[in-house]
């Protein structure tokens, strides 16, 4: 029967990252353990998770993989037949990679499965209202997260026993594979596929983990969101992450921001634009307005004829930065406003003020007011 594609079996992407390898495997051998899944095909199907992740985890047979796919154990040089008394129809020739590593000291550099070891980095998603990201706030969350168990400290075993000795590797963590290859016979070290390395079997497992060591939590943390965070940015809180492993030091925890937008304020970096309109009176005669900003309500003297699209800039009164001292400025777009509906009187005001300027008030031409509202619709 035809091996299936490692990565498949894994249930991850060519493109794949060791960290997303370790967690594909990490989640598949506690599913398919042995000792865990009593169900038929279990076993085997444990064996072929560790057979691709031994593989793809290695950058050299990965990249030996990647070119060659799958390499028939029992096919050697000259199809099967022997060399030096050697013989390739047994054990068989196990790959390239295999003949290298035993020569050159490759592919059994793997991590010690006892060692304390790091926790995996994990991520938070935080909402935040547009004003919560200017000025900054203080929040608890709650983020589950794995940790040692604390009724077994971390072993696995149930409290008053301890891991015996892994009945397959002698509690060594790996096992010798013996191979026939051109240049004799290689003896290969690998991963015991049954205690994944850890040289220990669980008898009696600890009835809060199951005998995995690990347990989730729900961990509170109070976290202090800075002034000025923006759409899209992270910050770092060290050692919230993933409990580490083995007595190893907890992972980082990354808090990733979403702001919502703002009806009114429109943000871009530390500099806040707002849009207010004003009649077609207090731009042409001036006038003082009320204006909103994030820090509270100030005065703004508009001078007289003031154009529409005009920018008036408010010093400190955007966003503070997010590094370093300052606060970014505001910026007030002014757009006048052009009545919809006027009475008699307003059109003969506004025609008396047209013969004033020199334009033309014939109705059937185009005069000041049909020019006025035609710029004020792109005409």
């Amino acid at each position: 029967m035809a091996k299936r594609d490692y990565y498949e079996v894994l249930g991850v992407s060519k493109g794949a990252s060791a960290d997303e390898i370790k967690k594909a495997y990490r989640k598949l051998s506690k599913q398919y353990h042995p000792d865990i899944n009593k169900e038929t095909g279990a076993d085997e199907k444990f064996k072929e998770i560790s057979e691709a992740y031994e593989v793809l985890i290695d950058a050299s047979k990965r990249s030996q993989y990647d070119q060659y796919g799958h390499v028939d154990p029992n096919q050697g040089f000259g199809g099967g037949g022997s060399y030096g008394g050697g013989g390739f129809g047994g054990q068989g020739f196990g790959g390239f990679e295999d003949i290298f590593d035993t020569f050159f000291g490759g592919g059994s550099s793997r991590q010690d499965p006892n060692a304390p070891r790091q926790g995996s980095d994990m991520q938070y998603t935080m909402r935040l209202k547009f004003k919560e990201a200017i000025f900054g706030k203080e929040v608890e969350i709650e983020v589950p997260r794995e940790e040692s168990c604390d009724t077994c400290d971390g072993s696995g075993a149930k409290p008053g026993t301890h891991p015996e000795k892994c009945s397959h590797c002698g509690g060594k963590g790996s096992v010798n594979v013996e191979q026939n290859t051109p240049f004799g016979r290689i003896v290969n070290k690998r991963t015991c596929q049954y205690c994944n390395g850890t040289g220990k079997e669980i008898k009696e497992k600890c009835d809060t983990c199951h005998g995995s060591g690990r347990v989730t939590k729900k961990k509170k943390i109070k976290l202090k969101v800075p002034a000025g965070v923006d759409d899209g940015q992270q910050m770092r809180v060290a050692g919230e992450g993933e409990g580490g492993v083995n007595g190893g030091p907890n992972g980082d925890l990354y808090v990733v921001f979403v702001v919502a937008h703002d009806e009114f304020f429109e943000r871009e970096g530390s500099d806040i634009y707002v849009e207010v309109p004003l009649t077609f009176v207090q731009a042409a005669l001036g006038d003082e307005i009320d204006v909103p900003t994030v820090h509270g309500k100030i005065r703004l003297k508009i001078p007289a004829g003031t154009q529409t699209g005009t920018t008036f800039r408010l010093r400190n009164k955007g966003v503070p930065h997010l590094r370093g001292n300052g606060t970014g400025d505001q910026h007030v777009i002014v757009k006048v406003i052009v009545p919809k509906k006027l009475d008699e009187k307003q059109k003969d005001i506004l025609r008396e003020f047209a013969t004033t300027t020199g334009d033309k008030v014939d109705e059937n031409s185009e005069g000041f007011f049909d020019k006025m509202k035609k710029a004020f619709k792109g005409e």
